[in-house]
Order: C-alpha cells, then sequence, then structure tokens
C-alpha cells in the first residue's frame, strides 16, 4: 500500500518514479521498434486495441449516465472498475452462453456449423440488452370508458383579442 501512495504523488524527485519512468521508457521504445518492421506485430496490436475499444464501447452502452459523470474522478474509476465492468463481463457471458445454445440447436437440427462462421459473431451485442427493464405498453382501449365533455361555448377557453 505504500508504494503506489509513493508514487501517486508524482514526486520527480523519487528514485523509484525515476526508475519505473524509464523502465516505461524503455518497454515503449522496445515496442515501438519491434512494430516498424513486423507487420504482423501491427496486425496483432491492432486487433487486440480494436478488441479492447469494442468492450469499451459496450460497457459505455451499459452505464446508467453514460458519460454524464467525469472522467477524472476518482469515484467514478472507482464505481466503473467495481460496478460497470462486471456488469459488462456478465452481460458478454451470457450473450456467449445464447450464441453456443443457438449453435448447438442448429447442429442438432442437422445444419452444418462452421467454426470460421461462428468466430465473426461478437457477444458485444447491444440491441438486445434493455437497460431500464423491460416497457409494456397496453394499447387496448379500457372497456368502462366514461366520456366526459365540457359544455362551455367556442372560444371560452381563448377568446379572441379585442380591437384596441
Amino acid at each position: 500500500m505504500a508504494l503506489p501512495r509513493r508514487l501517486g504523488n508524482h514526486s520527480k524527485r523519487n528514485r523509484i518514479y525515476k526508475a519505473l519512468r524509464e523502465v516505461g521508457r524503455f518497454v515503449r521504445t522496445v515496442t515501438l521498434l519491434r512494430y516498424l518492421p513486423e507487420p504482423e506485430l501491427r496486425v496483432q496490436i491492432t486487433a487486440i486495441t480494436n478488441r479492447t475499444e469494442a468492450f469499451h464501447g459496450f460497457a459505455t452502452h451499459l452505464m446508467i449516465g453514460g458519460r454524464l459523470i467525469g472522467h477524472n474522478d476518482p469515484d467514478y474509476q472507482e464505481r466503473v472498475v467495481k460496478f460497470n465492468e462486471p456488469i459488462a463481463n456478465r452481460a458478454i457471458y451470457s450473450t456467449a452462453l445464447d450464441i453456443t445454445d443457438a449453435a448447438d440447436a442448429l447442429a442438432a437440427e442437422g445444419h452444418l456449423v462452421d467454426p470460421d462462421d461462428l468466430a465473426t459473431v461478437s457477444p458485444l451485442i447491444t440491441r438486445t440488452i434493455r437497460r431500464f427493464g423491460d416497457r409494456h405498453v397496453d394499447l387496448t382501449s379500457p372497456k368502462d370508458v366514461v366520456a366526459t365533455r365540457l359544455g362551455l361555448a367556442p372560444g371560452a377557453l381563448f377568446p379572441t383579442a379585442r380591437p384596441v
């Protein structure tokens, strides 16, 4: 617990802070030197970055309040870690189970389920998630409707303007 507190003050004179900053610079430099000449590494990093961004977009979709809460607020960051990301992981898990059940049902009916086709299906589906619960609207008219009518003369509520 003491190390994060010591590093959290961003003291430029702290030797541990300086050492870790230099290690970070070294790792970034080595990664950049590998990234430029290796197309496979670029493809892998791009794919992982896209997957991570898709997860963050999915988690943002689930968050009540969205971007209304400040991002530099430590309480906000704590809530995201404690509540939003586990909810997103549970929703992804549930959707993956539904996709698996659908693929198993297709296979049980004798349809060929191609693993390459199945690999393109993403569990980050937002259109099936109702963030605010189910909404039921009853469009049938009530049976015992009492028809009421005001017995006012036309123009009683909104009289026409009188010339001055």
